[in-house]
């Protein structure tokens, strides 16, 4: 696998280089926004590495421009208990965060969990056919999922969530059992990351005829994905 690191720090990207090739895990750089861009958008590299605090061009400006044009698996590197840059890291497509200073291994296996998320779609026994959930279509075959005919533009983390989602369509899955099967992780006490990405993909989909997300929150539970339109129930979970 070829990751880039977009860093401003020249020492530390050597120091990660050096163990993420230990680890089998090939490493460039780049050390300014502008660069990083341009090697991020190539088709060059399986994931992108982002430090959010760069002079000029930052991490989150990065970010916002890489996802304009490509869906390469990103993880942000985040000031240490700065919530706020980890939620808007996830709001702008981030598929994961890691606090910095970092620990090498852990970034390791952030990045092998994301790319596992990520090559599903070459998985050499896919499910071949369609499978339908109102009018989104979920083409595992192709690692695509199509509302109203139209392809969504997802993340890797972002599908893995939603084809978990549409293959239980109209059962409640669990948090614990959508962050371990979608995010390769124990969801913590005051993790949101997968409220976030909830919310992104509420943006996405398009809604119930009511007007209604078509991802319900089942509070202290997890989440349903509701295929067709549901009678009302005043007193069902919002």
């Amino acid at each position: 696998m070829r990751i880039l690191l977009v860093d401003d720090d020249i020492e530390l990207c050597e120091l990660l280089g050096r163990f993420l090739q230990s680890e089998g895990i090939e490493a460039e750089y780049a050390h300014d926004g502008h660069s990083g861009l341009q090697q991020a958008c190539s088709g060059d590299f399986d994931l992108a590495v982002l430090d959010i605090m760069m002079p000029g061009k930052n991490g989150m400006d990065l970010l916002r421009e890489i996802r304009r044009q490509s869906t390469l698996p990103v993880i942000m590197l985040t000031a240490r208990g700065e919530e706020v840059d980890r939620i808007i890291g996830l709001e702008l497509g981030a598929d994961d965060y890691v606090p910095k200073p970092c620990n090498p291994r852990e970034l390791a296996a952030r990045i092998r969990a994301v790319l596992r998320r990520a090559e599903r779609k070459s998985d050499p026994n896919p499910t071949p056919k369609v499978i339908h959930a109102g009018n989104i279509e979920w083409h595992p075959q192709s690692h695509t999922v199509y509302d109203q005919g139209n392809q969504l533009a997802l993340t890797s983390t972002e599908y893995s969530i939603l084809a978990m989602l549409i293959e239980h369509a109209g059962e409640v899955v669990s948090k614990q059992d959508l962050s371990k099967s979608a995010l390769g992780k124990r969801l913590g006490p005051f993790d949101r990351s997968l409220d976030v990405h909830i919310g992104h993909l509420r943006k996405k989909l398009s809604r119930l005829p009511d007007g209604a997300p078509r991802i319900k929150t089942i509070r202290s539970v997890g989440w349903l994905l509701i295929a067709d339109q549901q009678p009302s129930d005043p007193s069902a979970p919002i």
